[in-house]
């Protein structure tokens, strides 16, 4: 769990080496056309399943979740879309389904609010809600009630690590996450999200004192900016300080987006480690 050794101290950066650090449309070509193969592949997976779409949990416009279901009494992974708490949508990420439904596990995609509609606390209260909500209606759904599993992407692993203090969740999965919001906070990402110092620091759970009693698993592409690399191995080293329950992984070779293949297909290590936490 040893921090990677290229990783820089972002506190002796300037901004301008901060906001490329963390910007990872620049540090991998052709990103946006991976994001939109990935859009085109979801809607088909979305027509696919399409029985329990844009379930309401709140009054928010993207207060919805989709239901996506591989048989009767399944577990239920939740899914959290990244985008810096600031892009994207649930709909561009339900071919991430692929990999947990060929395995009968039943997969759940989240919606919020994004920033600067909705403050970080907001959007993680949203997420706290859509988990309460979709608990409740997993029976009706036909979904396992006895504890989901949380995974997310980018953002969506930062707040898949705040979900795990939820009682309805058993455990998470953090792909390629940000876990101390300080760095963000300093970058360019915070003219959208507005962090002051009291939100980051409630917000960043590696600045928390201890954490959630509940399986971890933490993951990063070995090609990926330090930067992030440096946030999901300090994040393990913090939970194996506190004696939490933590695993900590890259994949040899995958960047920021080429990661999620190991979601997508049924024999991928996200998916093998989705599989173990939903047993």
């Amino acid at each position: 769990m040893a921090t990677p050794f290229d990783a820089p101290d972002w506190r002796g950066m300037s901004r301008e080496a901060l906001d490329l650090g963390l910007n990872n449309g620049v540090a991998v070509k052709g990103s946006a056309d991976i994001v939109a193969g990935w859009e085109r592949r979801s809607a088909v997976m979305r027509a696919r399943h399409s029985g329990h779409l844009d379930l309401r949990y709140g009054p928010r416009e993207r207060n919805r979740i989709d239901f996506l279901k591989a048989r009767e009494k399944a577990p239920t992974l939740l899914f959290i879309h990244g985008g810096y708490w600031q892009l994207r949508a649930k709909e561009v990420f339900a071919l991430f389904a692929e990999g947990p439904l060929a395995h009968g596990i039943n997969v759940a995609l989240i919606g919020y609010t994004l920033a600067p509609e909705a403050t970080l606390d907001e959007i993680v209260a949203e997420i706290h809600a859509g988990i309460g909500s979709l608990a409740e209606r997993l029976p009706a759904l036909g979904g396992d009630a006895d504890g989901i599993v949380v995974s997310g992407w980018s953002a969506g692993g930062h707040l898949t690590a705040m979900a795990l203090a939820h009682p309805q969740v058993k455990a998470g999965i953090g792909i390629s996450g940000i876990y101390d919001l300080e760095p963000i906070r300093h970058s360019y990402l915070n003219d959208k999200l507005k962090l002051d110092e009291g939100m980051s620091r409630r917000n960043s759970p590696m600045l928390q004192q201890g954490g959630a009693t509940k399986p971890l698993a933490l993951v990063a592409g070995s090609a990926e900016l330090p930067l992030l690399r440096k946030q999901s191995a300090d994040f393990a080293c913090h939970r194996a300080r506190f004696g939490l329950p933590v695993s900590y992984e890259e994949i040899p070779g995958a960047d920021h987006f080429t990661i999620m293949h190991e979601m997508i297909a049924p024999g991928g290590r996200i998916t093998t480690l989705v599989r173990q936490l939903c047993e």
